[in-house]
């Protein structure tokens, strides 16, 4: 390893992208972000033009590279996180999506999800995956794609069917690494963390699921190869497209959560992190054990290094968190985000007025896809300042809510909450969400883990890092949040429970589906 050389990540969020650089210490030299379009084409439904996602990551890698004033060939490896669950099919001869990204908020498919919940096939589904049977992920969006996509736009004299089209083997199938790996390499891969959010993989045989393929209509010649988080043989290099005019390997890729568990070290059974990002995502390691909930968490892969055992984790998501205060924007009630601490500070409590963000339903522990967005408690006197407040709180009881099932889940009691994310940077969040669960709250000095997580897989597979004791050594806390011995939220919290039960099954008909 020389000095002058770094490793890359590709950050591909609900939002936009980012690229970083890091040095052997797991310090930032580099950093370069855009934002995507959102696209609503009806309400629930919410699309991203996968086009565009690639346009921008080509611009941040070079932005990043040019404005810190580095070479492409001072990279040793590039890593990928990105969102999860969101969808992508496109052409294997053209390269072009063939319909927007489905984003893993999208709803459109909860009538397909309510048939299956009707057929009894969750328990089944659950088994296999350890996933909910929801909308969220990808099975019943590729599913949507195959049967809506319009064969006029796929750019043939004389379009064959779509379906048809996939079962030859002519349209792939990829959450957004996947989609990403194959445009800086050729190649289709995934990897096992972002396969096991498709509702399509068998996390216990940690293979693609026949009767998972059958029931979800979806042909196995669109899928993705299976390759480890952190993989000493690469996806391939960006020399095989020519990207970059260098030869980087690309080495290593998980879903946006799992690699902020790997950014945090969470390396060991038991260690725990929750990251505050467009949706709230808290993530346990339970080690190579995959532990079946029974309180509404899921049951997903968390890492796997190459040569080695695949590390389950218990999940908690959360929908919507970082986008109610991108709510409160929207709604001109703040200007921006930094401004809610001072907003929320400046009254003693919300008045009694609770927020429940389920613009898109409610994820765990509640998974209720026709839950919307509400506001309970509002007088007259209601000010600005106590939305503010509630939405904050919000996050924070919704947080609770997961950290009381994955306790009772796996018997473990949680020490520090590792915290990472762009809503932690909010001093107020953090002391309050260390009131609300009674735990201490750590948030390390690097807090964009996500990204981080990424590059050390990527790091490790090329040798950039030889052990995961070198990733511990680096990661550093700036503050330590310790829960106030005078805050009682226990009858705030069961005020909470009230809003959310008025927030539940209202998208029935007559609503938005």
């Amino acid at each position: 390893m020389s000095q002058d050389t770094y490793v890359g990540a590709i950050d591909q969020g609900t939002t936009g992208t980012r690229f970083m650089v890091f040095d052997h210490a797991g310090e930032v030299v580099a950093n370069s972000y855009e934002k995507h379009e959102q696209i609503y084409p009806e309400p629930g439904w919410v699309e991203h033009d996968a086009t565009e996602i690639w346009r921008n990551t080509k611009h941040v890698i070079n932005t990043a590279l040019d404005e810190a004033g580095l070479d492409a060939e001072q990279l040793e490896a590039i890593g990928i996180t990105n969102q999860r669950e969101t969808t992508v099919v496109w052409d294997a001869e053209t390269g072009k999506p063939i319909h927007n990204a489905l984003v893993w908020q999208d709803r459109r498919t909860t009538d397909r999800v309510e048939e299956i919940q009707a057929e009894d096939k969750v328990e089944w589904i659950r088994g296999k995956t350890g996933l909910e049977c929801d909308a969220y992920f990808s099975a019943t969006k590729v599913e949507w794609i195959l049967d809506n996509a319009d064969p006029i736009k796929l750019s043939r004299s004389r379009p064959q069917d779509v379906r048809d089209r996939a079962e030859d083997g002519e349209l792939m199938m990829g959450t957004i690494d996947s989609w990403l790996i194959y445009k800086l390499t050729g190649n289709h891969i995934t990897d096992v963390t972002n396969a096991s959010r498709t509702m399509l993989y068998n996390i216990h045989d940690n293979e693609w699921d026949h009767e998972l393929l059958e029931e979800f209509n979806v042909p196995a010649s669109m899928l993705p190869e299976v390759r480890p988080s952190s993989d000493d043989e690469f996806y391939g290099t960006t020399a095989d497209v020519g990207f970059l005019d260098a030869d980087i390997p690309v080495a290593g890729a998980l879903g946006d959560q799992q690699a902020a568990l790997f950014g945090q070290t969470c390396f060991d059974e038991g260690d725990a992190k929750n990251t505050y990002g467009t949706g709230s995502f808290m993530l346990m390691n339970t080690g190579e054990e995959a532990v079946a909930s029974e309180h509404g968490l899921l049951t997903t892969i968390g890492f796997q290094r190459s040569g080695e055992p695949v590390q389950y984790a218990l999940e908690g998501a959360i929908f919507i968190t970082g986008a109610a205060i991108e709510w409160l924007e929207d709604m001109t009630l703040i200007e921006n985000a930094a401004e809610t601490e001072e907003l929320a500070r400046s009254v003693d409590s919300s008045d009694d007025v609770y927020l429940v963000p389920a613009f898109t339903g409610l994820g765990a522990p509640h998974w209720d896809g026709r839950a919307r967005g509400t506001i309970v408690g509002m007088t007259r006197g209601t000010r600005r300042e106590h939305v503010v407040r509630a939405t904050l709180e919000s996050i924070a009881y919704q947080t609770r809510d997961v950290a009381e099932a994955m306790e009772a889940d796996s018997g473990i009691d949680m020490g520090a909450l590792r915290v990472d994310g762009g809503a932690v940077k909010n001093n107020f969040l953090c002391q309050l969400q260390a009131d609300i669960i009674d735990t201490d709250i750590v948030r390390p000095v690097v807090d964009e883990t996500t990204a981080l997580g990424s590059a050390y897989a990527a790091g490790l597979a090329v040798g950039y890092w030889d052990t995961i004791d070198e990733l511990r050594d680096n990661w550093q806390v700036d503050r330590e949040f310790e829960p106030d011995a005078d805050a009682d939220y226990e009858s705030n919290y069961e005020r909470w429970n009230e809003a959310v039960a008025r927030a539940e099954d209202w998208a029935r008909d007559g609503g938005d589906e």
